[in-house]
């Protein structure tokens, strides 16, 4: 089990919820994979730390589904599955829609100013081989979306989703011809915030979801298939 991740130490936090972050982030990230076993020790030898907090993380992991306990054979990543891709990606629907009837309202041109610079920044980037960079540029566009609801708590539900969406995000953006769809839908969303057509920006972020969910979920029964 190759691992390529470090702990990042935070002086406010006790050392297990430290360890936890880690190999949650780890996970979601993609730097521990579907089916990978967690072995203890290789894991407390790498992080620097006792196996009892890798102990307890694992645990919590599996308290969040993002971990498997298999018997005789232990802990391993819990397999990206249809159904978890749909029930995260309906509750961020419903949120980014409201995100982006609020914009439509509250949004001041400095704002937009910033909309259209990440549309750009996104474009740029989509030749890259780093999709995580990738990733990040797409998520700072609708984090300006969900700044200009000044919307505190919605921001917060949407910045608690972000984890839990970042494993389908990095799977849908592997796939390279959807992004000229991708390209046109950022363009249609700034064109319907713009003109405060709430009506025309909920069908087209709704459509945006549903399209990355038809993507996934065809990539996963693909995987089933082989």
């Amino acid at each position: 089990m190759p691992i390529d991740f470090e702990v990042t130490m935070d002086e406010y936090l006790p050392l297990r919820d430290v360890v936890f972050n880690t190999l949650r982030r780890a996970i979601l990230r993609g730097e521990l994979k579907p089916g990978e076993r967690l072995m203890e020790i290789q894991l407390a030898n790498k992080l620097g730390v006792s196996r009892t907090p890798i102990r307890e993380a694992i645990r919590k992991l599996e308290l969040e589904g993002l971990v498997l306990m298999i018997p005789r054979k232990g802990a391993e990543v819990a397999e990206i599955t249809e159904k978890n891709l749909r029930d995260v990606l309906e509750v961020r629907c419903a949120l980014e829609e409201l995100a982006v009837q609020l914009a439509c309202d509250r949004i001041d041109r400095e704002e937009l100013g910033g909309l259209y610079a990440a549309a750009d920044h996104f474009r740029d980037v989509l030749d890259s081989d780093d999709i995580t960079l990738i990733a990040q540029a797409d998520e700072a566009f609708h984090d300006v979306i969900f700044a200009a609801t000044d919307n505190e708590r919605l921001i917060q539900l949407l910045n608690n989703l972000r984890e839990q969406m970042y494993r389908y995000r990095i799977e849908y953006l592997k796939k390279k011809e959807c992004y000229p769809q991708l390209l046109a839908e950022h363009s249609a969303i700034i064109e319907a915030i713009e003109s405060h057509d709430k009506e025309k920006a909920t069908a087209i972020t709704g459509q945006h979801i549903n399209n990355q969910v038809d993507t996934v979920v065809g990539t996963l029964r693909h995987r089933d298939e082989e």
